[in-house]
């Protein structure tokens, strides 16, 4: 995956936006106001994504690619390496699951205000 199909990809997922809060290096993805993926823009060479804590423990033990949160909450962040071997199949359901988490922690009206926006973009 190349940074360009990263980025498509995270925008093509209801309600996200793209910020730089961290600096011009560090592209950044919200849904609802809550980052679900970040990256280096230079390189591209890893991404921090959010994970289910037990899962997080799994893909670590499973997958040398697979990394504690770099300067994130090591038991809900992994950084996956890329360029490593990872699937783009796998790399794709890790960011699902990311985006998955986040928008689940939003309450229901920012939910419904952030399909209400997106709908509004179509």
């Amino acid at each position: 995956m190349h940074i360009e199909d990263f980025r498509d990809y995270c925008l093509l997922k209801a309600g996200v936006t793209e910020e730089t809060p961290f600096g011009p290096e560090t592209l950044v993805f919200k849904v609802g106001g809550k980052i679900f993926a970040l990256t280096d823009i230079d390189t591209f060479a890893s991404l921090n994504l959010k994970c289910d804590p037990e899962r997080a423990r799994q893909l670590r033990e499973e997958h040398d690619y697979v990394l504690p949160g770099y300067h994130m909450n090591k038991k809900h962040w992994n950084t996956v390496l890329i360029g490593t071997g990872i699937p783009e199949r796998l790399l794709r359901e890790l960011l699902d699951h990311s985006y998955g988490l986040v928008r689940a922690s939003l309450t229901k009206k920012q939910q419904q205000q952030q399909l209400a926006d997106a709908e509004k973009q179509e």
